[in-house]
Protein backbone atom coordinates (compact mmCIF):
# COMPACT_ATOMS: atom_id res chain seq x y z
CA UNK A 1 0.00 0.00 0.00
CA UNK A 2 3.14 2.01 0.74
CA UNK A 3 4.00 1.85 -2.95
CA UNK A 4 0.45 2.25 -4.39
CA UNK A 5 0.83 6.15 -5.25
CA UNK A 6 3.94 5.66 -6.51
CA UNK A 7 3.48 3.24 -8.91
CA UNK A 8 -0.04 5.39 -9.91
CA UNK A 9 2.76 8.12 -10.21
CA UNK A 10 5.33 6.61 -12.25
CA UNK A 11 2.47 4.84 -14.76
CA UNK A 12 1.31 8.55 -14.80
CA UNK A 13 4.39 9.95 -16.50
CA UNK A 14 5.12 7.16 -18.70
CA UNK A 15 1.57 7.32 -20.24
CA UNK A 16 2.53 11.03 -20.62
CA UNK A 17 5.46 10.48 -22.19
CA UNK A 18 3.46 8.27 -24.49
CA UNK A 19 1.24 10.74 -25.29
CA UNK A 20 3.65 13.20 -26.32
CA UNK A 21 5.61 10.43 -28.71
CA UNK A 22 2.86 10.40 -31.20
CA UNK A 23 -0.15 13.21 -30.65
CA UNK A 24 0.95 17.05 -31.40
CA UNK A 25 -1.21 18.61 -28.68
CA UNK A 26 0.50 20.67 -26.20
CA UNK A 27 -1.38 19.85 -23.27
CA UNK A 28 -1.21 16.30 -22.89
CA UNK A 29 -3.94 13.48 -21.70
CA UNK A 30 -2.91 10.21 -19.56
CA UNK A 31 -6.23 7.97 -21.38
CA UNK A 32 -6.17 5.74 -18.12
CA UNK A 33 -8.02 7.98 -16.52
CA UNK A 34 -10.77 8.85 -19.78
CA UNK A 35 -13.69 6.97 -18.99
CA UNK A 36 -15.93 8.58 -21.61
CA UNK A 37 -13.97 10.05 -24.59
CA UNK A 38 -16.10 12.95 -24.67
CA UNK A 39 -14.94 16.39 -25.37
CA UNK A 40 -15.24 17.63 -21.87
CA UNK A 41 -12.56 14.82 -20.59
CA UNK A 42 -9.62 16.62 -22.63
CA UNK A 43 -8.06 20.04 -21.41
CA UNK A 44 -8.93 23.63 -23.15
CA UNK A 45 -7.25 23.77 -25.90
CA UNK A 46 -7.34 26.01 -29.20
CA UNK A 47 -9.39 25.35 -31.96
CA UNK A 48 -8.86 24.40 -35.17
CA UNK A 49 -6.39 24.04 -37.98
CA UNK A 50 -3.58 27.04 -39.36
CA UNK A 51 -7.08 28.30 -41.08
CA UNK A 52 -8.56 28.90 -38.23
CA UNK A 53 -6.28 30.51 -36.62
CA UNK A 54 -6.61 34.52 -35.65
CA UNK A 55 -3.64 35.72 -37.76
CA UNK A 56 -4.71 32.63 -40.70
CA UNK A 57 -4.66 35.81 -43.49
CA UNK A 58 -0.72 36.61 -42.39
CA UNK A 59 0.15 33.27 -42.30
CA UNK A 60 -1.01 32.63 -46.04
CA UNK A 61 0.64 35.77 -46.52
CA UNK A 62 3.83 34.24 -45.32
CA UNK A 63 3.86 30.72 -46.77
CA UNK A 64 3.05 32.59 -50.30
CA UNK A 65 6.02 34.40 -49.80
CA UNK A 66 8.25 31.99 -49.24
CA UNK A 67 6.71 29.71 -51.95
CA UNK A 68 4.90 27.08 -49.90
CA UNK A 69 1.58 27.65 -51.59
CA UNK A 70 0.77 29.21 -54.52
CA UNK A 71 -1.55 31.92 -55.15
CA UNK A 72 -4.39 29.50 -56.54
CA UNK A 73 -3.97 27.83 -53.66
CA UNK A 74 -3.34 31.40 -51.16
CA UNK A 75 -7.50 31.84 -52.72
CA UNK A 76 -8.83 28.78 -51.71
CA UNK A 77 -7.52 29.15 -48.21
CA UNK A 78 -8.91 32.86 -47.68
CA UNK A 79 -12.00 31.21 -48.93
CA UNK A 80 -12.34 28.33 -46.39
CA UNK A 81 -11.42 30.94 -43.55
CA UNK A 82 -15.04 32.85 -44.93
CA UNK A 83 -17.13 30.40 -45.75
CA UNK A 84 -15.54 26.66 -44.26
CA UNK A 85 -15.55 24.60 -47.42
CA UNK A 86 -14.19 24.38 -51.09
CA UNK A 87 -15.21 23.23 -54.58
CA UNK A 88 -12.63 21.84 -56.67
CA UNK A 89 -14.51 21.67 -60.09
CA UNK A 90 -12.88 18.27 -61.82
CA UNK A 91 -11.20 17.03 -59.47
CA UNK A 92 -10.89 13.33 -60.28
CA UNK A 93 -10.87 11.80 -63.93
CA UNK A 94 -13.84 10.01 -65.26
CA UNK A 95 -11.93 6.97 -66.23
CA UNK A 96 -10.92 6.53 -62.31
CA UNK A 97 -14.40 7.25 -61.34
CA UNK A 98 -15.73 4.74 -63.56
CA UNK A 99 -13.73 2.19 -62.97
CA UNK A 100 -13.92 2.79 -59.20
CA UNK A 101 -17.69 2.56 -59.32
CA UNK A 102 -18.01 -0.66 -61.40
CA UNK A 103 -15.82 -2.05 -59.01
CA UNK A 104 -18.35 -0.88 -56.23
CA UNK A 105 -21.45 -2.46 -58.30
CA UNK A 106 -19.03 -5.77 -58.41
CA UNK A 107 -19.11 -5.81 -54.89
CA UNK A 108 -22.64 -5.05 -54.33
CA UNK A 109 -23.79 -7.73 -56.54
CA UNK A 110 -20.93 -10.48 -54.93
CA UNK A 111 -22.57 -9.48 -51.26
CA UNK A 112 -19.13 -7.93 -50.35
CA UNK A 113 -20.62 -5.34 -48.54
CA UNK A 114 -23.66 -6.97 -47.04
CA UNK A 115 -26.91 -7.61 -47.86
CA UNK A 116 -28.59 -4.94 -50.06
CA UNK A 117 -30.85 -2.73 -49.28
CA UNK A 118 -32.80 -0.58 -51.93
CA UNK A 119 -33.97 3.10 -51.43
CA UNK A 120 -36.85 2.67 -54.11
CA UNK A 121 -39.71 0.72 -55.23
CA UNK A 122 -37.91 -0.23 -58.54
CA UNK A 123 -34.92 -1.51 -56.53
CA UNK A 124 -32.23 0.19 -58.67
CA UNK A 125 -31.05 1.97 -56.13
CA UNK A 126 -28.96 0.52 -53.17
CA UNK A 127 -28.71 2.40 -49.89
CA UNK A 128 -25.85 4.23 -48.72
CA UNK A 129 -22.73 1.45 -47.59
CA UNK A 130 -19.93 2.42 -44.78
CA UNK A 131 -16.72 2.10 -45.25
CA UNK A 132 -16.26 0.08 -48.25
CA UNK A 133 -12.71 1.23 -49.14
CA UNK A 134 -11.86 -1.83 -46.36
CA UNK A 135 -12.98 -3.82 -49.04
CA UNK A 136 -13.54 -2.62 -52.33
CA UNK A 137 -9.36 -1.77 -53.16
CA UNK A 138 -10.45 0.45 -55.84
CA UNK A 139 -12.87 2.77 -53.44
CA UNK A 140 -9.58 2.47 -51.00
CA UNK A 141 -7.03 4.35 -53.97
CA UNK A 142 -9.70 7.10 -54.57
CA UNK A 143 -9.26 7.57 -51.23
CA UNK A 144 -5.77 7.93 -51.49
CA UNK A 145 -5.49 10.16 -54.53
CA UNK A 146 -2.63 12.44 -54.57
CA UNK A 147 -4.42 15.49 -55.86
CA UNK A 148 -7.31 14.99 -53.04
CA UNK A 149 -4.36 14.26 -50.24
CA UNK A 150 -3.03 17.62 -51.62
CA UNK A 151 -5.61 19.67 -50.63
CA UNK A 152 -6.39 17.71 -47.43
CA UNK A 153 -3.00 18.46 -45.89
CA UNK A 154 -3.22 21.99 -47.05
CA UNK A 155 -6.23 22.71 -45.62
CA UNK A 156 -5.11 21.25 -42.09
CA UNK A 157 -1.89 22.41 -42.54
CA UNK A 158 -0.80 18.74 -41.69
CA UNK A 159 -0.10 15.27 -42.95
CA UNK A 160 -3.75 13.93 -42.92
CA UNK A 161 -5.23 10.54 -42.45
CA UNK A 162 -8.06 8.83 -44.52
CA UNK A 163 -10.35 7.03 -42.38
CA UNK A 164 -14.14 7.22 -42.79
CA UNK A 165 -16.05 6.75 -45.93
CA UNK A 166 -19.63 6.30 -47.28
CA UNK A 167 -20.88 5.26 -51.02
CA UNK A 168 -24.19 5.07 -51.94
CA UNK A 169 -26.43 6.16 -55.28
CA UNK A 170 -28.89 7.76 -53.44
CA UNK A 171 -29.19 11.20 -51.49
CA UNK A 172 -29.03 10.50 -48.12
CA UNK A 173 -31.62 12.79 -47.05
CA UNK A 174 -29.70 13.22 -43.64
CA UNK A 175 -30.45 15.72 -41.04
CA UNK A 176 -28.54 19.15 -40.93
CA UNK A 177 -25.37 18.40 -38.83
CA UNK A 178 -21.74 19.19 -38.20
CA UNK A 179 -19.17 15.97 -38.65
CA UNK A 180 -17.07 16.85 -35.26
CA UNK A 181 -19.92 15.50 -32.76
CA UNK A 182 -19.32 11.90 -35.22
CA UNK A 183 -15.89 12.35 -35.91
CA UNK A 184 -14.28 14.30 -33.16
CA UNK A 185 -10.40 15.48 -32.72
CA UNK A 186 -8.77 16.49 -29.66
CA UNK A 187 -7.82 19.30 -30.46
CA UNK A 188 -10.89 19.95 -31.84
CA UNK A 189 -11.31 20.84 -35.50
CA UNK A 190 -9.07 18.81 -37.20
CA UNK A 191 -10.81 16.40 -39.51
CA UNK A 192 -11.98 17.93 -43.14
CA UNK A 193 -13.96 15.98 -45.19
CA UNK A 194 -15.03 15.45 -48.92
CA UNK A 195 -17.75 14.68 -51.08
CA UNK A 196 -16.47 13.36 -54.54
CA UNK A 197 -19.83 13.23 -57.15
CA UNK A 198 -19.84 10.47 -59.60
CA UNK A 199 -22.29 11.73 -62.02
CA UNK A 200 -23.67 15.44 -62.69
CA UNK A 201 -26.01 15.89 -59.42
CA UNK A 202 -29.69 16.13 -60.15
CA UNK A 203 -32.31 18.70 -57.65
CA UNK A 204 -34.49 15.66 -57.98
CA UNK A 205 -32.38 13.20 -56.30
CA UNK A 206 -31.65 15.01 -53.04
CA UNK A 207 -28.33 16.67 -53.46
CA UNK A 208 -25.76 17.32 -49.99
CA UNK A 209 -27.05 20.44 -48.40
CA UNK A 210 -24.30 22.87 -47.06
CA UNK A 211 -24.50 26.14 -44.99
CA UNK A 212 -21.24 28.47 -45.82
CA UNK A 213 -19.59 30.25 -42.77
CA UNK A 214 -21.25 27.44 -40.08
CA UNK A 215 -17.99 26.27 -39.37
CA UNK A 216 -17.84 29.51 -37.17
CA UNK A 217 -20.53 28.28 -34.80
CA UNK A 218 -19.57 27.06 -31.74
CA UNK A 219 -18.78 23.78 -31.32
CA UNK A 220 -22.10 21.64 -30.34
CA UNK A 221 -21.39 18.59 -29.20
CA UNK A 222 -22.92 16.20 -26.98
CA UNK A 223 -22.68 17.90 -23.54
CA UNK A 224 -23.65 21.22 -25.07
CA UNK A 225 -26.68 19.77 -26.36
CA UNK A 226 -27.49 17.73 -22.73
CA UNK A 227 -26.65 14.24 -23.82
CA UNK A 228 -24.76 12.67 -20.32
CA UNK A 229 -22.09 10.57 -20.55
CA UNK A 230 -23.18 6.56 -21.69
CA UNK A 231 -26.54 8.15 -22.61
CA UNK A 232 -26.56 7.48 -26.25
CA UNK A 233 -25.14 4.21 -25.32
CA UNK A 234 -28.02 3.31 -23.06
CA UNK A 235 -30.82 5.09 -25.48
CA UNK A 236 -29.10 5.35 -28.99
CA UNK A 237 -30.18 7.28 -31.46
CA UNK A 238 -33.27 8.90 -29.81
CA UNK A 239 -31.35 11.20 -27.63
CA UNK A 240 -29.67 12.38 -30.97
CA UNK A 241 -32.79 13.21 -32.70
CA UNK A 242 -34.48 14.92 -29.86
CA UNK A 243 -31.35 17.24 -29.04
CA UNK A 244 -28.93 17.71 -31.28
CA UNK A 245 -30.30 17.91 -34.90
CA UNK A 246 -32.65 20.69 -33.30
CA UNK A 247 -29.84 22.58 -31.76
CA UNK A 248 -28.02 22.07 -34.63
CA UNK A 249 -31.60 24.20 -36.84
CA UNK A 250 -31.76 26.25 -33.76
CA UNK A 251 -28.00 27.83 -34.19
CA UNK A 252 -28.48 28.25 -37.40
CA UNK A 253 -31.36 29.90 -37.74
CA UNK A 254 -30.35 32.60 -35.10
CA UNK A 255 -27.32 33.34 -36.86
CA UNK A 256 -29.80 33.66 -40.21
CA UNK A 257 -27.67 31.19 -42.45
CA UNK A 258 -28.84 29.55 -45.54
CA UNK A 259 -27.85 26.66 -47.12
CA UNK A 260 -26.75 25.93 -50.25
CA UNK A 261 -27.32 22.66 -52.25
CA UNK A 262 -24.37 21.25 -54.17
CA UNK A 263 -25.52 20.89 -57.72
CA UNK A 264 -22.24 18.99 -58.20
CA UNK A 265 -20.67 17.93 -61.86
CA UNK A 266 -19.40 14.72 -62.55
CA UNK A 267 -15.67 14.57 -61.30
CA UNK A 268 -16.29 17.85 -59.04
CA UNK A 269 -15.39 17.67 -55.43
CA UNK A 270 -16.47 19.36 -52.58
CA UNK A 271 -14.19 19.81 -49.05
CA UNK A 272 -15.92 20.64 -45.89
CA UNK A 273 -14.34 22.09 -42.43
CA UNK A 274 -15.40 19.47 -39.59
CA UNK A 275 -17.82 22.10 -38.28
CA UNK A 276 -19.52 23.31 -40.90
CA UNK A 277 -23.34 21.92 -40.83
CA UNK A 278 -24.45 20.11 -43.47
CA UNK A 279 -27.01 17.37 -44.49
CA UNK A 280 -29.06 16.21 -47.19
CA UNK A 281 -32.25 17.25 -49.29
CA UNK A 282 -34.92 15.22 -49.90
CA UNK A 283 -35.18 13.51 -52.72
CA UNK A 284 -37.97 14.87 -54.84
CA UNK A 285 -37.85 11.64 -57.35
CA UNK A 286 -37.00 8.43 -55.62
CA UNK A 287 -35.81 7.27 -58.84
CA UNK A 288 -33.18 9.63 -60.12
CA UNK A 289 -29.57 8.68 -58.59
CA UNK A 290 -26.89 11.19 -56.62
CA UNK A 291 -23.87 8.49 -57.00
CA UNK A 292 -21.29 9.72 -54.88
CA UNK A 293 -18.36 8.75 -52.25
CA UNK A 294 -17.85 10.98 -48.51
CA UNK A 295 -14.38 10.50 -47.26
CA UNK A 296 -13.16 12.04 -44.20
CA UNK A 297 -9.66 12.25 -42.99
CA UNK A 298 -7.96 12.90 -39.88
CA UNK A 299 -4.79 15.21 -39.17
CA UNK A 300 -1.94 12.99 -38.07
CA UNK A 301 -1.60 13.44 -34.62
CA UNK A 302 -4.25 14.33 -33.23
CA UNK A 303 -6.68 12.47 -30.78
CA UNK A 304 -9.75 10.70 -32.67
CA UNK A 305 -12.76 9.82 -31.02
CA UNK A 306 -16.90 9.90 -30.95
CA UNK A 307 -17.86 12.05 -28.55
CA UNK A 308 -21.68 10.73 -29.24
CA UNK A 309 -21.03 7.07 -28.53
CA UNK A 310 -17.79 8.25 -25.74
CA UNK A 311 -15.64 5.44 -28.03
CA UNK A 312 -12.06 6.26 -29.22
CA UNK A 313 -11.83 5.17 -33.20
CA UNK A 314 -10.24 2.42 -34.64
CA UNK A 315 -6.99 4.80 -35.71
CA UNK A 316 -5.94 4.34 -31.86
CA UNK A 317 -5.04 0.43 -30.62
CA UNK A 318 -7.30 -0.13 -28.08
CA UNK A 319 -7.88 3.40 -27.71
CA UNK A 320 -4.79 4.63 -27.09
CA UNK A 321 -1.45 5.43 -28.15
CA UNK A 322 -1.11 4.41 -32.25
CA UNK A 323 0.65 6.45 -34.26
CA UNK A 324 -1.28 7.76 -37.42
CA UNK A 325 0.73 6.93 -40.69
CA UNK A 326 -0.56 7.03 -43.53
CA UNK A 327 -0.07 4.34 -46.13
CA UNK A 328 -0.04 5.46 -49.89
CA UNK A 329 -1.82 3.79 -52.11
CA UNK A 330 -0.56 3.39 -55.82
CA UNK A 331 -3.67 4.66 -58.34
CA UNK A 332 -3.87 1.97 -61.11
Amino acid sequence: MVFAPLRRSVRHLVNLTRFKRYYSAKRPVDFETILEYRNEAFPEHSKGSWLDLPDAETRIAQRLQRGQIDRTQAEACRFWIEHGYLIVPQLVDHQTLDRTWAAYEEALAAGALGARTYVNAAQTLDDRKLDPHRSVAEIGRLQHHPDILRWTDLLLGRKTVPFQTIMGHAGSQQAAHSDSIHMTTYPLGFLVANWIAFEDVSPESGPLEYYPGSHKLPYLLSAEVGIAPYEFKEQGVSVYGTRYEPAVRTACEEEGLKKQAFLAKKGDVLFWHANLVHGGAPRLDPNVSRKALVCHYFAEGTVTYHDLSGNATRLHKNGMYAPLVREPVPLS
